[in-house]
């Protein structure tokens, strides 16, 4: 009997450990990766950056100019972002406090208010009596980062008062029930 497909050479011992080696160094390059990802994930996450911050209530009294983040775990762009704020608290630590005010929480829903918390992340720059300089809302780029922090501490304006970029909405009332002076009620109230 006669076939039409070619015979296959029998693999030689040198071609299965050059395959095998392939195969063990394809798997020791995946695992580096996935640990190097979740080590890297670990590393800087939102819980530890919260855990690492100045409680509000120091921060606005203890003589240093703060920068403090609304957030939420949940918040992509403030996931994004929490390699730049944990060098930069690494960097002023010193210098500036860095406070971390989950907006899931509704105990900080006065200063949601207050500062007109709308998306995530929400940075507000205060000096050093506690007041607001400048607000940054959503992504933001390094630089202006940098340049921010650095002018807070130096006392000078903030080269970047009012920044946006992207954020993640949160749906908290920007102002109290009932009240009218908020120019976005349209006069407008909401009943429970």
């Amino acid at each position: 009997m006669t076939t039409d497909s070619p015979i296959k050479p029998e693999t030689t011992a040198g071609e299965r450990l050059r395959n095998f080696l392939v195969a063990m160094v394809a798997i020791a390059l995946t695992v580096a990766l996935v640990l190097g990802l979740r080590t890297e994930t670990a590393a800087v996450s939102l819980d530890k950056l919260y855990a690492a911050s100045t409680p509000l209530e120091v921060a606005i009294s203890n003589g240093k100019p703060s920068m403090v983040e609304f957030y939420a775990n949940w918040c992509t762009v403030c996931q994004k972002m929490a390699p730049d704020i944990a060098e930069f608290e690494q960097q002023y630590a010193d210098k500036v406090n860095f406070v971390m005010l989950n907006v899931d929480n509704t105990k900080w829903l006065p200063e949601m208010l207050k500062y007109r918390v709308d998306g995530i992340p929400h940075f507000v720059f205060l000096n050093k009596e506690g007041e607001s300089l400048a607000q940054a809302i959503g992504d933001q780029p390094h630089t202006i980062m940098a340049s921010n922090l650095e002018a807070l501490v130096t006392g000078s304006a903030l080269p970047h008062a009012q920044t946006s970029g992207q954020v993640s909405q949160v749906s908290t009332p920007v102002a109290p029930i009932g009240s009218q002076d908020d120019p976005r009620s349209h006069g407008s109230q909401v009943v429970n």
